[in-house]
């Protein structure tokens, strides 16, 4: 009687956590950098056309989704500002699209002190692109610090293609 007693609670335990288990969505989310692919890109135009206002679009149109900082810097210099500009164009052509900016450190300093600058860095891109006109609640940021790089080296060139600020158009 014990055992059918103790059958009876683990059926009726496992039953009620059954019914509270996530389903997996069919599509998952792009991971943070990641271009999600638009299943109907090319659907109407032949194989490989582009979406307009799509992240393809974004990054064809744009002078680039990536401005650079200098060591320990997160002014917005001439160069990023003229990237800055053609992205600001793109956005205000598409006002229902979001972004996130990501900012990124070097991988000298500590995790905590690249955390803060890749988030300063971030916000330097959002703060300008608002100045441009675009609404700030359109542009999420994010910081990965030194945890992303881009170039893998121990040199003043790697080094300076891993301070950056990268725009991710959202689908």
């Amino acid at each position: 009687m014990a055992t059918t007693t103790t059958k009876l609670i683990l059926l009726a335990a496992l039953t009620a956590t059954a019914g509270c288990a996530s389903k997996r969505p069919k599509v998952l989310p792009p991971s943070a950098g990641e271009t999600p692919v638009d299943p109907n890109a090319g659907a109407s135009n032949g194989v490989g056309a582009v979406v307009p206002g799509s992240p393809q679009d974004f990054q064809r149109s744009v002078m680039s989704d990536t401005i650079h900082f200098a060591l320990d810097q997160y002014d917005i210099d001439a160069t990023s500002r003229s990237i800055l500009d053609t992205q600001a164009a793109w956005l205000l052509k598409w006002p229902d699209r979001r972004i996130t900016i990501e900012g990124h450190a070097d991988e000298r300093g500590t995790r905590e002190y690249n955390l803060a600058l890749g988030d300063r860095r971030a916000n330097a891109a959002k703060n300008y692109l608002a100045a441009k006109g675009i609404n700030p609640a359109r542009i999420t940021t994010i910081s990965y610090g030194k945890e992303r790089p881009i170039a893998l080296g121990s040199d003043e060139a790697s080094w300076a293609q891993n301070r950056r600020a990268v725009t991710i158009v959202l689908q």
